[in-house]
């Protein structure tokens, strides 16, 4: 049966002011107030002041350059472990496919701001434990060296998100149909070969997926941050949210916390459309 235009309307209309009220609108109100000097108080229309400013301040460039080569690497990662995670447990082989689906998953289940700080206690105690039994001085101090400090939020991460990918692997590698796999084996391929020739090309749009989230979400990393290493020592490992954040609320520099805002989104944008683009033309 046709839906009436005005039974459309009434299913449509919802979903379209939560669209234009919760996003759509305050996206557009915060680009105008990227060209003001907005302290949440009172704002003064500046121009493109703020952004002037932005490209000459250190510590935005290197949050930025930060964020950027935390998400290579993360991005990265977070594949690989899902992949492997999905090819484990999707095995035939394997008798405890379900009970490690629940184990790899369940890290994704824990809050970002939970996840910081049971992190926090590993890198401090426990790691600090085992330098002094072992005495191995790697181990010591991770959160508050610069290096280990961004590879402790790499580890995070890629421990939160790994399973949650992992689901998107398992759902395309389950849609493989079997009797492709089977006459594979019967032409006398081995299970590398099933894999390389089989199981990867037909993985192409769980890639372009799978790529496309870990970015964004790497790029808009900030409860993780917050909580194991809240941008320390002296913001050395300070991601781009966290900056926005501290320059919109507690330095009240809210136009131009906006300006940067808008800056990290038009990053995301770009990098999300090559990588869409490039991961589209690999697929045909």
């Amino acid at each position: 049966m046709l839906i009436k235009k005005h039974q459309y309307w009434a299913f449509v209309l919802p979903a379209l002011l939560f669209i234009v009220l919760i996003i759509a609108l305050p996206f557009l109100i915060g680009i105008y107030y990227s060209f003001t000097d907005s302290n949440g108080l009172r704002a003064s229309f500046i121009g493109f002041k703020n952004y002037q400013i932005l490209f000459r301040d250190v510590i935005f460039l290197q949050s930025l350059w930060l964020t950027v080569k935390f998400s290579v690497v993360s991005v990265l990662l977070i594949n690989l472990f899902g992949l492997t995670f999905a090819l484990i447990v999707t095995s035939s082989d394997n008798r405890f496919n379900k009970a490690l689906r629940t184990i790899f998953f369940m890290p994704n289940l824990i809050g970002g701001i939970l996840l910081g700080f049971i992190w926090q206690f590993i890198f401090t105690s426990a790691f600090k434990a085992i330098a002094s039994s072992l005495n191995i001085s790697f181990f010591n101090g991770w959160l508050s060296d610069p290096s280990t400090g961004f590879w402790g939020i790499v580890i995070l991460f890629v421990w939160q998100m790994s399973g949650y990918i992992m689901l998107i692997y398992v759902s395309f590698l389950n849609a493989i149909p079997q009797n492709t796999i089977q006459a594979a084996r019967l032409d006398g391929a081995n299970k590398r070969q099933t894999l390389l020739f089989i199981k990867l090309p037909q993985l192409a749009p769980a890639f372009t997926i799978s790529l496309f989230l870990t970015l964004a979400n790497s790029f808009k990393l900030y409860e993780q941050n917050l909580a194991l290493t809240n941008g320390g020592p002296y913001r050395s490992t300070e991601m781009i949210s966290m900056y926005i954040y501290n320059t919109a609320f507690v330095n009240f520099q809210q136009g131009y916390a906006q300006a940067a805002g808008i800056i990290l989104f038009l990053c995301v944008t770009l990098i999300s459309f090559l990588q869409l683009a490039l991961s589209r033309r690999r697929e045909k």
